[in-house]
């Protein structure tokens, strides 16, 4: 069996690995690396053969670094990239290549039936009834977005946002808040099975998943990197942020929301955090915080979405797809019960 793995600005690791009777009888690592001594190649393989194939990506590391000496250089891999690899041998997890994509991009919905979207399509990709899916955003009026752990009172300023006409809503991930405007941002989530990044922490899961949006900014001539625990920046500042949720039914939902035209006077005014951000970093124009996609790219932010789905379809199996209609009578209920309801998004007041 074989299995590889791509470390995100790294190197790929191949391992091809024999079994019998529950363990490790053969193994083979391969890779675009560099490693010295050549001797620690011989070392890597003799130290996984008899290793149970229920061992897990923590137990696997542990091994393999118990088996290097000091002298030992790994570049562009590390022993955790070779325990991923060996996983994906033994079918514990799936690469991106084991799968088909689903690019859902439609009309304009209210804020909360976004909300409500993303947490019934995690539900039926955990579920098998729908396949991985890159779903694009489209927003219907201006929203706050808060994690779902956030105070809303410490985020918010309630008056502004009611000034401005901003609904605030809560969202089923993590993380801080989102300040949006119709046609300021460019939001995504990728929903996909936990096999993709089975073995992955919460940290090397955002880089995983951020990935080929970083080839696709590329593209765009924006030199683009990740930033722990879930940032996308370039040079001339930071573009997006990213939230993150694995359910337990076997999903993960990974959105990431991005600066294409953002007022950030208006933001600062409704974002008490933002203003809390700003002054800890002693940077007195939000412009140099939050710098707008439009700005490096100079392109329509039509045009910016279409590169980002050109460019995933190059790097994946994908079909273009649709929430179906039994998911959007889900979402509806959803909103009506949870996420357009006072409860849920004053939870954490």
């Amino acid at each position: 069996m074989r299995g590889e793995y791509k470390v995100p600005g790294g190197k790929l690791v191949a391992v091809d690995v024999e079994v019998d009777g529950g363990a490790l009888t053969d193994v083979a690592v391969s890779g675009d690396f560099f490693l010295e001594p050549d001797s620690a190649l011989g070392a890597i393989d003799a130290a996984l053969l008899g290793v149970p194939v229920t061992s897990t990506v923590a137990q696997l590391t542990q091994v393999l670094e118990a088996a290097l000496t000091p002298d030992v250089t790994m570049v562009g891999f590390t022993p955790e990239a070779i325990a991923i690899a060996v996983r994906r041998a033994l079918g514990h997890a799936t690469r991106w290549e084991d799968h088909t994509f689903e690019i859902v991009h439609e009309a304009a919905e209210e804020p909360a039936m976004h909300m409500a979207l993303d947490e019934v399509l995690a539900e039926a990709v955990g579920a098998g009834t729908r396949g991985p899916t890159l779903r694009l955003w489209e927003w219907g009026a201006p929203a706050v977005v808060i994690g779902s752990f956030q105070s809303l009172r410490n985020e918010v300023d309630a008056e502004a946002a009611e000034r401005h006409g901003i609904t605030v809503v809560r969202r089923i991930s993590g993380g801080g808040a989102m300040f949006i405007e119709p046609g300021s941002t460019i939001t995504y989530s990728l929903t996909v099975p936990a096999s993709l990044v089975e073995g992955l922490s919460f940290e090397k899961s955002y880089a995983f998943l951020d990935d080929w949006v970083l080839g696709a900014l590329g593209g765009l001539g924006i030199a683009a990197t990740y930033v722990p625990l879930n940032d996308i920046a370039s040079p001339a500042g930071k573009i997006a942020g990213a939230a993150q949720k694995r359910l337990a039914s076997g999903a993960v939902l990974h959105h990431v929301t991005m600066a294409y035209d953002i007022d950030a006077t208006k933001m600062l005014e409704v974002l008490r955090i933002g203003r809390e951000k700003l002054s800890d970093k002693g940077t007195t124009s939000a412009n140099k915080r939050v710098d707008p996609l439009r700005s490096q790219t100079g392109m329509a932010r039509a045009d910016v979405i279409e590169a980002f789905k050109a460019h995933f379809r190059s790097r994946y199996a994908t079909i273009d797809g649709a929430v179906t209609p039994a998911e959007r009578e889900r979402a509806l209920a959803l909103v009506a019960s949870k996420f357009g309801t006072p409860g849920w998004t004053a939870r954490v007041p």
